[in-house]
């Protein structure tokens, strides 16, 4: 886990490198006052020698002003490194989840990534630089006080080594206690933001049906789960400061007790015992921040663990050794396909599938809800792998392909349209970021966009709000539609995209393909017969299998499905 972290460190070593090498410097210097300042007081305050006064008071001076910028050095490299450290942790896990599949995308929720980018990273970053500095500092501290104490007095300097063993364990246990907790705590950060994003989101639904208290109730259900949890894991970590507390004025008594004794007794000197206490006070704080190390790392290691299993989750779509990159045709062959979202064979979404349309064609779709019509049409881009058979596209293996190549020329518009926060222009050239403003008003001409466009003020260069919230869901579905076409695609999948378009829009719609591009393969999914009647073929989809293939006039004289839609949607449409 942590080798694989520190791969993120990257153009960040140096820093990394020189910010422990400065507080070595730091600490040096900290544990060399102490004993300059026994030998002022013994030899020149107690001695009254100015000269030795100002001559120990000048170097006193010089070690506490290297002390500063030892010090000032090793913060500032601990903070340059350690938010580089974050920065390349934070990219390198979006990058990773750009790189996912649909299949690794469904194993991790929407308001789980958002904490693992967020809050495990700030977690993980402070626990570096308190590795970088403090975990070092501590430990090289410890040793040289302790190496100090004994040079000064042997027997006292044992006080130190009977205490640290009781510090050791009162710490080790509260660790291991509070461990399991801080696990839970960001399980549920992870509750918490779903739930907070699900209501930002779905506002207008929340207002529309006046739950606002049910939301309320709900996200103050989880923050108080998550305080109760945080309550816990702080209450065990409370006990670090009174153990130090203790172990520190122990310390101080029983070496006031027994130096006290040893200078009457003329075996030590003033200065000496006040540099033990001194030393006394270095040994303890490093203890102190050891204990604070220990908490962070404890804190953070749940968040590391979240990293690096989104670091390491691969994408289970890759590039053949010798790809093909250019799609001669929109064919699309469907052979002796089965489909299982877990690879299981016995949970199949599609299974024997078999289907071959020919380029230029246009395949209408229909079946009830959960009949895998979106499941079918998502194999051809590959945003899955068939689970056994295969889908060809253009003569070739949809998996020999290069993806970007492949995706690059199957255009799909999906179930859910989604529009990106900026300006209609940035979001129709997601199609094709190097199309001419021309080619933005033909595509919207084609998806019967540009009508309400140049009603807009700002016509082409209106701002699209994050989600598209300033636009009617007909209007998005149309822009999805222009960005589609804007690849020139050999293939364009609509996926229901028309279904919230009145039937003259939708029809204005098929008849523009139909002109404009004919050789484009075309395949519609649809709930409304009308959308797909004149299609060249329609495919009936029931329960994961194709259950008819034919034109209009063939299903609706031996297919009881497609009769039984046909009639409803007729009465349906006679009454209105």
């Amino acid at each position: 886990m942590i080798k694989r972290l520190l791969k993120s460190v990257r153009d960040f070593k140096k820093e990394a490198l020189l910010t422990p090498f400065f507080v070595v410097l730091e600490v040096v210097m900290e544990v060399v006052i102490p004993a300059v300042m026994a030998l002022l007081i013994d030899r020149g305050i107690d001695a009254q020698n100015m000269g030795e006064i100002w001559k120990y008071g000048i170097i006193l001076i010089i070690c506490a002003m290297l002390a500063l910028v030892f010090g000032a050095a090793a913060g500032t490299y601990a903070a340059r490194a350690s938010t580089g450290f974050a920065r390349n942790l934070r990219h390198d896990m979006y990058y990773a989840v750009q790189d996912f599949s649909f299949s690794n995308i469904d194993k991790f929720s929407t308001g789980s990534i958002v904490t693992r980018l967020t809050t495990d990273v700030t977690n993980v970053q402070n626990s570096f630089q308190m590795c970088t500095r403090i975990a070092v500092r501590c430990p090289v501290m410890l040793v040289f006080a302790l190496v100090m104490a004994f040079q000064i007095n042997s027997q006292l300097a044992l006080i130190f080594l009977c205490v640290l063993p009781v510090l050791a364990i009162g710490l080790g246990l509260l660790m291991k206690s509070v461990a399991p907790v801080f696990e839970r705590v960001f399980k549920t950060y992870d509750r918490m933001n779903t739930v907070v994003q699900e209501n930002v989101r779905g506002i207008r639904v929340v207002k529309a049906y006046v739950r606002e208290d049910h939301e309320t109730e709900k996200f103050k259900g989880v923050s108080g789960l998550l305080y109760r949890q945080f309550s816990k894991a702080q209450k065990t970590m409370a006990g670090v400061m009174p153990l130090m507390q203790f172990c520190m004025y122990a310390c101080m008594l029983l070496i006031s007790w027994f130096g006290a004794r040893l200078i009457v007794n003329g075996t030590m000197t003033t200065g000496e015992l006040t540099s033990l206490f001194s030393y006394a006070m270095q040994i303890l704080m490093s203890l102190m921040m050891v204990a604070m190390v220990f908490v962070m790392i404890t804190m953070s290691k749940a968040s590391a663990e979240r990293i690096v299993e989104l670091l390491e989750e691969k994408s289970d779509l890759h590039n053949p050794e010798n790809p093909v990159t250019e799609v001669k045709s929109g064919d699309i062959d469907f052979e002796d396909v089965n489909f299982s979202y877990k690879g299981d064979p016995n949970k199949l979404a599609l299974r024997d599938v078999d289907l071959h349309i020919k380029a230029g064609q246009t395949i209408g779709i229909l079946g009830g809800t959960g009949s895998a019509k979106s499941t079918l049409v998502q194999l051809i881009p590959r945003l899955y792998d068939v689970t056994t058979g295969s889908v060809k596209v253009g003569g070739v293996d949809v998996r020999d392909y290069d993806i970007e190549a492949l995706r690059e020329q199957v255009a799909m518009v999906l179930q859910k349209n989604v529009l990106f926060s900026g300006t209609i222009k940035e979001n129709l050239r997601w199609g094709n970021e190097h199309a001419s403003d021309a080619e933005l008003e033909r595509v919207c001409r084609l998806a019967q966009a540009d009508e309400f466009i140049e009603q807009m003020p700002d016509k082409y260069d209106t701002y699209i709000e994050q989600g598209g919230t300033n636009v009617s869901g007909g209007q998005k579905q149309r822009l999805c539609i222009a960005r589609a076409l804007l690849k020139k695609p050999k293939v364009l999948i609509l996926d229901d995209s028309t279904s919230a378009v009145d039937t003259k829009t939708d029809a204005l719609i098929r008849k523009a393909f139909a002109e404009e591009i004919p050789d484009t393969t075309k395949l519609i999914i649809a709930q409304r017969i009308s959308s797909v009647q004149d299609a060249d073929q329609i495919v009936i989809l029931d329960g994961g299998a194709i259950q008819a293939v034919g034109t209009h006039d063939e299903l609706l004289a031996s297919n009881t499905i497609y009769q039984e839609i046909y009639n409803q949607q007729m009465k349906k449409g006679g009454e209105e």
